[in-house]
């Protein structure tokens, strides 16, 4: 009987499967078609698909399958935007990218809790802990948004790295914060800064050893005996990477991100690969993170709880416009004037003020507190995914138009 019941689970996972391949294929042409990144067709399908509406699909947010969605899925798409990085075009903007990761955050949190504060008339450290959840960009949803459209390069790739360094900072916060919410700790800023110094520099080494064997295993002239088995060793390198950070208590999502940019600047390590082999490789990698955000948007569109939204969506909506309009342009400026080096024009940063898409990781950390019962944790979920609704369909539709009129696009 029990066995019985194991299969009729698996078929009905199977089904659930079937059915996000056969839409998301789907809704990939679709997006084509009218042109708009596709996570945004993908989470609009998933809020169809999902238990509110319709209830094809019912895949609950604290499952183990959709953890390991979550988790691997967003690994993979980090990857894919770290391999499309080159260090000629990082050593220019480095500067930006580590202060608006780190004090960056700090800045959005402190003005989006100021507007939480205000608008819902919580204690202030309710509202804070509503701002460090959502401070943080997010690279699965940035990432995809900048294979499809293509802006100048020294944008694309400072945005698509903050998002990646931002998780660890966001993280650390958000539990530093978390702790004296909950009345467990006293907040330290020396702690917290050695904790994220110890994160960022343990995950940085594990992805770049990583990242220098996978070269060496398909790419070096002598030892590339896995040179036929490239697409396994970047599947095995991604686990291990994120696991193998994680098990050094570091940031597992930022030693993904760092393997990434290795494998994909090996030529800089004086490894190469033949022509047809690269072009396979490539291939299979964009194949592989289409299929990871369609199942990430299609089963976070499922998990939106408009019930638990609806009792917060005027005030959140109000947050999350001071979080969008005020908040990240006020960061961008203060983080990215200074820096003599990258010498920014106005209209790269204005584009960058418009481009904090918010996704999979504060859903995640918002679910977290949730699961422990955090002061305010229902404001904070239902917040979480008005910026995720707000910021995806508003902002990630008009990439490419703002990037038209700014003068950034790549044709």
């Amino acid at each position: 009987m029990e066995s019985s019941a194991t299969i009729e689970v698996a078929k009905h996972t199977l089904l659930s499967f079937g059915i996000i391949l056969a839409v998301g294929a789907f809704c990939g042409f679709l997006a084509q078609r009218i042109k708009v990144p596709d996570i945004v067709i993908f989470l609009l399908a998933g809020i169809v698909l999902g238990p509110e509406l319709s209830g094809v699909i019912d895949v609950k947010a604290e499952s183990v399958l959709n953890q390991i969605i979550l988790i691997f899925g967003s690994c993979y798409i980090l990857f894919d935007g770290g391999a499309s990085l080159r260090f000629k075009v990082l050593k220019q903007v480095w500067i930006t990218i580590v202060v608006i990761a780190t004090i960056g955050v700090l800045i959005t949190a402190g003005i989006t809790a100021a507007a939480a504060f205000y608008v819902f008339k919580v204690p202030f450290i309710v509202a804070l802990l509503l701002g460090v959840t959502i401070a943080s960009t997010d690279p699965a949803t940035l990432v995809p948004i900048f294979k499809q459209v293509r802006i100048r390069d020294r944008v694309s790739q400072t945005v698509m790295s903050e998002s990646a360094f931002n998780d660890a900072m966001g993280a650390i916060i958000t539990f530093a914060v978390l702790a004296v919410a909950m009345g467990t700790s006293e907040f330290s800023v020396q702690k917290s800064l050695m904790d994220l110094a110890k994160q960022s520099v343990l995950g940085v080494l594990a992805g770049g050893v990583l990242g220098y064997l996978a070269a060496m295993l398909i790419a070096h002239e002598k030892y590339a005996f896995l040179s036929e088995y490239a697409p396994v060793v970047t599947l095995m390198a991604v686990i291990g990477a994120y696991l193998g950070a994680d098990g050094l208590q570091a940031s597992g999502f930022m030693a993904v991100f760092v393997f990434g940019i290795v494998l994909g600047n090996k030529e800089s390590f004086g490894f190469k690969v033949e022509q047809g082999e690269d072009e396979k490789l490539e291939e299979y990698i964009l194949t592989t993170s289409f299929i990871m955000r369609m199942f990430i948007f299609i089963l976070l569109g499922t998990q939106v709880n408009f019930s638990l939204m609806n009792q917060y969506i005027a005030g959140g909506a109000a947050v999350v416009s001071v979080f969008m309009l005020v908040a990240r342009p006020v960061t961008v400026f203060l983080c990215a004037i200074p820096d003599r080096r990258a010498k920014w024009s106005v209209n790269e940063m204005l584009f960058m003020c418009w481009t904090r898409e918010t996704g999979v990781i504060p859903a995640a950390l918002a679910g977290l507190l949730v699961g422990m019962k955090a002061p305010g944790a229902e404001m904070i979920a239902s917040v979480t995914f008005i910026a995720i609704m707000m910021t995806i369909l508003i902002q990630a539709t008009t990439t490419k138009l703002l990037a038209r009129k700014l003068g950034l696009l790549v044709e």
